[in-house]
C-alpha cells in the first residue's frame, strides 16, 4: 500500500512536461474556471460560517469559566469542520462537471502512451460523460461524508485527534484519486467494474489523491494547476495499469519528455 502511495505521488513529476509536450493546456481552461469559481464560493462560506457554527457548538458550555476559551476553540473547530465538508464538496463538484472536458485529455495520454489511437471499450459521449461523472461523485460524496462525520467527531478528544486529521486527509485523497482515474476508465469498463478495479488499486489512487490536496495547500496556482496536474499523473497512471502486463507503473511517458 505505503509502495504504491508513493509511486501515485511520484508520476506528477513528470505531469507539467506531459502537459506541454501534447499541449493538453487548452483543454484544461473551462474546468480550470470552474475550480476557481467553486473553490471562491466554498472559501468565503467557510469563513463566514465558522463564526456561527463556533457559537453553535460553544452553547453547550454552560458555565462562564473558560467560555471565551471554549467558544474560540469550538470557533476554530468549526471553522475547521466547514472547510473539510468544504473540500469535499469542491472536489465532487468540480470532477463531476469537468468529466466531460478531461476525456479529451485522457485520450490523447492513452494514445502517446500506447502509441496507438486511444479507444472506447464502452459507448459514451459528452451527457453520458457528464452523467457518469455526476453519478460517480455522488457515489464518492455520499461515502465520503459517511467516513468523514465519525472521523470529524475524533478531534474532540485529545491526542486521538491527531490520528484522525491524517486519516481523514487519506479518506479525501482516496476519492479525489478514484475520481482522477475514472476520466480514463470510463472508456474501459462500466461503472461497477470501474469502482472494483479502483479498490484493486487503492494506494495508486491514495497517492494520486495526496498530490491533488497538496496542491490545494498551494494560494491561488494550486486551484489552477491542480485538476490539470492531478488528472494528468492519474490518467498516466490508469493507462499504465490497463496496458502494462507487470501491473507496475511505469514512467515511459516522461523518460520520453526527457530525451526528446
Amino acid at each position: 500500500m505505503i509502495k504504491n502511495i508513493i509511486r501515485g505521488l511520484q508520476v506528477y513529476s513528470g505531469a507539467y512536461g506531459l502537459i506541454s509536450k501534447l499541449k493538453l493546456w487548452k483543454y484544461f481552461i473551462i474546468p480550470v474556471i470552474i475550480s476557481i469559481v467553486v473553490f471562491a464560493m466554498i472559501f468565503v462560506s467557510a469563513y463566514g460560517l465558522s463564526d456561527n457554527l463556533g457559537e453553535w457548538i460553544a452553547g453547550i458550555w454552560v458555565w462562564e469559566t473558560g467560555k471565551a476559551t471554549f467558544t474560540a476553540i469550538s470557533t476554530f473547530i468549526g471553522g475547521i469542520v466547514i472547510f473539510a465538508i468544504g473540500l469535499i464538496l469542491y472536489k465532487h463538484i468540480i470532477m463531476a462537471l469537468s468529466s466531460p472536458f478531461m476525456s479529451p485529455v485522457s485520450e490523447k495520454i492513452e494514445a502517446y502512451f500506447t502509441g496507438k489511437p486511444a479507444k472506447n471499450y464502452v459507448s459514451t459521449s459528452f451527457s453520458k460523460q457528464l452523467m457518469r461523472g455526476i453519478r460517480i461523485s455522488l457515489r464518492n460524496l455520499s461515502k465520503e461524508l459517511l467516513y468523514t462525520i465519525p472521523i470529524l467527531l475524533l478531534k474532540f478528544i485529545p491526542v486521538v485527534n491527531i490520528f484522525s486529521t491524517v486519516l481523514l486527509f487519506l479518506v479525501q485523497a482516496y476519492y479525489a484519486g478514484f475520481a482522477n482515474m475514472d476520466y480514463t476508465l470510463e472508456r474501459h469498463f462500466k461503472y461497477k467494474d470501474s469502482v472494483t478495479f479502483i479498490r484493486q488499486h487503492r494506494g495508486l489512487a491514495i497517492g494520486n489523491g495526496i498530490g491533488f490536496l497538496l496542491l490545494l495547500l498551494i494560494p491561488v496556482i494550486g486551484v489552477i494547476l491542480v485538476l490539470p496536474l492531478s488528472v494528468t499523473s492519474a490518467s498516466v497512471i490508469a493507462v499504465d495499469l490497463l496496458f502494462d502486463d507487470d501491473d507496475e507503473i511505469g514512467f515511459e511517458p516522461f523518460d520520453k519528455i526527457e530525451l526528446d
